[in-house]
């Protein structure tokens, strides 16, 4: 094999951090979040509670136009 080199084969780990390394030149740095499980019977729970109070409040109408008043989804399309 003379004046050919091997191809070097990577592991995933050194693919990664060359990826991240990539990244970084770039100016970006890695962050991790936490968000809420939104899959979880204790997530829809307190989405079903917060929404009825919401519903039931007597500024609910006045609610909702404001955020029908900045909704894009209507604009989408």
């Amino acid at each position: 094999m003379a004046g050919k080199q091997k191809l070097k084969t990577q592991t995933s780990r050194q693919k990664v951090q060359a990826h991240r390394d990539r990244l970084r030149k770039q100016g970006l740095r890695p962050i991790q979040i936490w968000v809420p499980d939104t899959r979880s019977a204790a997530f829809k729970a307190e989405a079903r509670r917060q929404s009825r109070l919401a519903a039931q409040s007597p500024f609910a109408k006045e609610d909702q136009d404001f955020v029908d008043a900045i909704s894009i989804w209507g604009e989408l399309e």
